[in-house]
């Protein structure tokens, strides 16, 4: 099974030119093929489409943003007027939060940078001016790639694996179903798709071994990888319950 304790997937930095390499290589065979998967499943019947209308919204940010931001804000409040093993279990909470809000906004905010810079046109504009026109800096319209919810459904897999790995494949499901969800509902292009899980994988990445480095719910072990630390305090109030 896939180690998510790793400081990094695929070997990366060390392999950073072959994953450029790889990636640049998908993209181009995935282009090839933009078109036609688009055009195909958006043909298909309503009632093949349906399904993966109900479970797109999935890769909203708003399912961690806003509960990790309100648990961040509030448990990081509490812990001002509280003492000893109260005050430790709400710094815990606090960055137990603060890591949902920060592991899944992060990717989302570098996708919502990118989409914007690169300006592709959506699916729904093709037949006006095809699959490959660029309009950097303009609406939605033209903010295709990469996928915001490709990138969330993603970065949200591996936020929750990484604090509890063996939630990890399931919710790697469930983010793979909605990336390819975002194709028959018309929204984007599978190399919309493919940057996007690229960008929530490495972005999520990113946050976990800063959280790590600092000793933030996670520790560095001495072969590199990154573990979750003890939530002791939390942990004891609930046995005390």
């Amino acid at each position: 099974m896939y180690d998510i304790q790793k400081p990094w997937p695929l070997g990366l930095p060390r392999t950073w030119p072959a994953f450029v390499a790889a990636f640049l290589v998908v993209l181009a065979v995935l282009a090839s093929l933009d078109v036609y998967l688009s055009r195909t499943s958006i043909g298909w019947p309503e009632e093949w489409r349906r399904p993966f209308f109900l479970i797109t919204d999935y890769g909203l940010a708003d399912w961690t943003l806003y509960p990790g931001l309100i648990g961040m804000i509030l448990f990081g409040l509490l812990r001002f007027p509280l003492q000893g093993l109260w005050k430790k279990a709400s710094g815990e909470m606090a960055l137990f939060f603060a890591f949902i809000f920060i592991g899944t906004g992060f990717p989302g905010l570098m996708t919502m940078i990118l989409k914007r810079i690169i300006g592709r046109v959506r699916p729904v504009e093709f037949e006006q001016v095809g699959a490959f026109a660029f309009q950097p800096l303009q609406n939605w319209v033209y903010q295709s790639f990469p996928s915001g919810h490709s990138t969330t459904a993603i970065a949200m897999a591996f936020t929750f694996g990484f604090f509890w790995p063996r939630s990890y494949i399931p919710f790697l499901i469930l983010g793979i179903i909605v990336c390819i969800s975002r194709v028959p509902v018309g929204m984007h292009y599978p190399t919309d798709i493919f940057a996007g899980f690229v960008v929530g994988m490495l972005g999520c990445y990113a946050v976990r071994n800063f959280f790590g480095d600092r000793g933030w719910l996670f520790e560095k072990t001495a072969d590199g990888r990154y573990v979750r630390k003890p939530m002791t305090a939390v942990k004891s109030l609930f046995q005390r319950a």
